[in-house]
This record gives C-alpha cells, sequence and structure tokens, in this order.
C-alpha cells in the first residue's frame, strides 16, 4: 500500500506548506499550521462520481442566453432575514450562518424550515442533535410539524444521496464542523474537513439548485471557526449576534453575492422563538425621560436602511498617569483621534480625563457618520450640560475641522422625523433642498460651528 501524502494547511487562512513553521507566511498567524492527510486523485474523483450521480453535464454558454427567470427568489417567511439576504433565497445558493452558543442559530433555522415546508420540500439535517431533540423544540415552539423532513446524520456522502432521492428544494447543515468526508482521514471539524466539505456541499447545492443553509460554529474572539477559504467558497455569510441577558439579537450580512453587504436584521427573542422586529429604532431609542449630559441620538445607515441609537458617553478626571480611552461599539483608534480634533479645533483638552462611549442596544458602529455626534456626547458630559431630547445629529469629521458629508442624508433626516425629532446638526452639504415638515436642519462645515450651533 503506497504511503499517503501529507500537506501542512494554516488553520485560519487555509495555506498550504510543504513543511511545518512556526507562522503563516501570508496571514501572519503564529502556531495555526497543522498536518493533514491528502487523499489520492483517484479516491476523490471516485467520490465526487458517488456524490453527484446524476448530474447534468457542463455546458458552455454566452451571457445573454442564460435564464434568469428560472431561479426566482423565495421568502423565507422573515422580513429581517430576507433583508439581509438581499430579498430572499436564491436557490443553489450556499449560506452560512454563524454566531455564539446559545444566539439562536437553530432556533432560527427551525422556524425558518417549518414554516417553508408548507409550500415547498425541505430537508433539515441535525449533526449535532438527536430527531427527538429537534422535535421537542418545534414543539415548545408551536411550530407545524406535519411538513419539515429530518435527518440525523453527519457523513456527507449519505446526506447528498438521500438530498438526490427526496429533491428537497431547501437544506440545511447543522452545522458544518460536526460533517465529515469519508475521504478525508481527519477529525470532523479539522481544517481538510471543514474545508473539503462547505465545498463539497457547495458544489452539490449549485448543480442541483437546492438552498443550502450551513451552521458555522465561532472561536472564543468571535470569528467563525475554521479556515477563511470557507468563506469565500460560499455565497452569502452571516453572524447573529446577541448576549445571553439581552433579549434582543442582530443578523448582520457580512457578505452577499446577491445583495447589500452589512444589512441588518433585529429579532427579539421569546418563549415562542425569534420574532423579527419591524422597526429597529424604537428599541434602541428608550431613552429616560429627563435628558442627560452625555447623550444624544445618531442616524447610522445599516446595509439599505436608516437606523437610529443613542450613544452615550462620560468624561471623568482621571487618577492615572494616562487618561483611560474606552469605546464599546465603536473603533478605539478614531476615539482617540476625534479627541486630538476636539483639541486642536475645538479648543477643548481632556489631557487629564478619562472617556468612555457606548452605543447603546450593543449595535456595532463602523461607519464615520457617528463622528460628529460622538464629539457632541463627549462635550456634553465634559460640560455636565444636557443636549435637548429632539436633537438628531450625524456627520464626518476631518483632520482638519472640517465636517464632511455622508451618503444618503435626506433618508437619514426622513426617518428622524418619523421619530419626532424636530432639530437636527448636519454636514452642509447634506441639508435638503427641500424643507422636511416639522424639522429645523442646521448645517455646519467646521467643528467650531457645529460647537456654537449646540
Amino acid at each position: 500500500m503506497a504511503k499517503r501524502k501529507s500537506a501542512f494547511v494554516c488553520n485560519d487562512c487555509g495555506s498550504e506548506y510543504p513543511r511545518w513553521q512556526g507562522q503563516c507566511n501570508d496571514c501572519g498567524a503564529w502556531n495555526s499550521i497543522s498536518e493533514i492527510l491528502l487523499s489520492s486523485g483517484r479516491e476523490t474523483h471516485d467520490a465526487r462520481r458517488r456524490g453527484y450521480a446524476g448530474q447534468v453535464a457542463a455546458q458552455v454558454q454566452t451571457l445573454e442566453n442564460i435564464d434568469l427567470q428560472a431561479l426566482p427568489r423565495f421568502s423565507s417567511g422573515f422580513n429581517e432575514l430576507d433583508r439581509v439576504l438581499g430579498g430572499g433565497v436564491v436557490p443553489g445558493s450556499a449560506i452560512l450562518i454563524g454566531g455564539s452558543p446559545g444566539a439562536g442559530k437553530s432556533t432560527l433555522l427551525l422556524q425558518t424550515m417549518c414554516k417553508l415546508a408548507a409550500s415547498r420540500p425541505a430537508l433539515y439535517v441535525t449533526g449535532e442533535e438527536s430527531l427527538q431533540q429537534v422535535a421537542l423544540r418545534a414543539n415548545r415552539l408551536g411550530l407545524p410539524t406535519d411538513k419539515l423532513k429530518l435527518l440525523a446524520e453527519t457523513s456527507i456522502e449519505t446526506i447528498c444521496d438521500l438530498a438526490l432521492e427526496h429533491k428537497p428544494q431547501l437544506m440545511v447543515i447543522d452545522s458544518i464542523q460536526v460533517m465529515h468526508l469519508a475521504d478525508i482521514q481527519s477529525a470532523p471539524g479539522s481544517v481538510s474537513q471543514v474545508r473539503e466539505g462547505a465545498a463539497y456541499l457547495t458544489r452539490f447545492a449549485k448543480q442541483h439548485h437546492i438552498a443550502m443553509l450551513m451552521v458555522g460554529h465561532v472561536t472564543k474572539d468571535g470569528s467563525l471557526a475554521g479556515p477563511k477559504v470557507l468563506e469565500h467558497c460560499i455565497d452569502c455569510s452571516m453572524m447573529l449576534e446577541g448576549d445571553g441577558d439581552s433579549r434582543f439579537r442582530v443578523l448582520r450580512g457580512q457578505k452577499n453575492r446577491f445583495g447589500a453587504v452589512n444589512e441588518l436584521g433585529v429579532f427579539a427573542m421569546t418563549d415562542k422563538g425569534l420574532r423579527e422586529v419591524s422597526n429597529p429604532s424604537a428599541i434602541f431609542l428608550s431613552r429616560e425621560d429627563d435628558p442627560s449630559p452625555g447623550s444624544l441620538v445618531m442616524v447610522v445607515w445599516e446595509g439599505t436602511r436608516p437606523l437610529l441609537v443613542e450613544i452615550q458617553a462620560l468624561v471623568d478626571y482621571s487618577q492615572m498617569a494616562n487618561p483611560r480611552r474606552l469605546a464599546v461599539g465603536l473603533e478605539q483608534n478614531r476615539l482617540a483621534m476625534l479627541l486630538a480634533v476636539l483639541h486642536r479645533h475645538g479648543n477643548v483638552q481632556m489631557n487629564d480625563q478619562d472617556v468612555f462611549v457606548n452605543v447603546v442596544g450593543g449595535v456595532k458602529v463602523a461607519e464615520t457618520s457617528a463622528d460628529l455626534a460622538l464629539l457632541l456626547a463627549i462635550l456634553s458630559s465634559f460640560r455636565n450640560q444636557a443636549l435637548p431630547r429632539e436633537l438628531i445629529v450625524f456627520g464626518e469629521v476631518g483632520l482638519a475641522g472640517e465636517i464632511r458629508p455622508v451618503p444618503n442624508g435626506v433618508e437619514r433626516l426622513s426617518e428622524a422625523a418619523k421619530h419626532g425629532f424636530t432639530r437636527a446638526i448636519v454636514p452642509s452639504a447634506n441639508v435638503p433642498k427641500q424643507s422636511i415638515p416639522g424639522m429645523a436642519v442646521v448645517g455646519v462645515r467646521r467643528l467650531s460651528e457645529a460647537l456654537e450651533a449646540i
């Protein structure tokens, strides 16, 4: 018997090396390279023949001759999930949903599958729970259980053979880390098993026009477990975020070949499963009746819609030689940069002050439209003067102290007006040509003008 070949693969990025080394040259990670056994070309060819029995031979076609009407989207039953997916589920697409343990990944997919099973054939494959455990959860949530087909299996070859027999239009793999291929001589969850298994299921889904939803585990730092190539081979990647002590869950799109990236969907965890929140701005604006210093509402743009969130700042005298700068929901380095801009162009010095910033509701803000609101909230806490409750602020702050415009300014102001805000401080370029009823918009060009406006 010939000796089987092996390779050394990075667990983080999937790069291969002829021998072991301490650091990956591509991603720079230390001690992330492990040895895997490679299957022979004959075994791989035979496995593909077994897994893709009955497939249609590949044909070369021109782009204009491809029929787009053959793959219409269909709704998942949740408007928030359809929003993150770009308008619905695309047949033949591979979708990966990750999240921390207990976030509600399996619950959300079970609710979705039970709804869709009434109108189209659906198959739920569980590798972590027994069939009785899945049925017990469905009964507890009060879901219809007469149409959905269940399968408890971890062998990918067996799953694909049964899928060819039952011909589902939608499949759930829970989870990809416990699935395995017989020709890969490594434990389930290893780099080679996750990489080859996800590629196998993705090819199978595209060739048979089956929408494939795969559940992915996360590491202790919150990133998806397995090689980075896992996120490259699938079509859509989503992350279900939410703390165990919070009843709200945020579904954030990280990659989408069929829609907008960084789209956001909000759900509420109840005793009957996840319920979608149609107006997420309302839950993030649960403010006190009396205005307090350091609190301000801003408008951020998440995917294809505006979202009103509250930002809070606390400035206090520091007893340490190096004052602390802590930001939750915002980038730490950008906070330090904006404090330098406030000192240089606003004549406000905080070298002896601790600055703490938090975005209410656990929302993570990555865009620069929160710069102006962040500085005004910090100044409000520093001066111990509350800002008006009806004030809304957004705008990017440059290093020269200028206030730069942000995209979709009119849509942001319209969303704020719907929630009762009557005054806004925005960049001059974002002032609408036609006035918004019930709202006074103040345009500013410099940071000094914004400080004077409040």
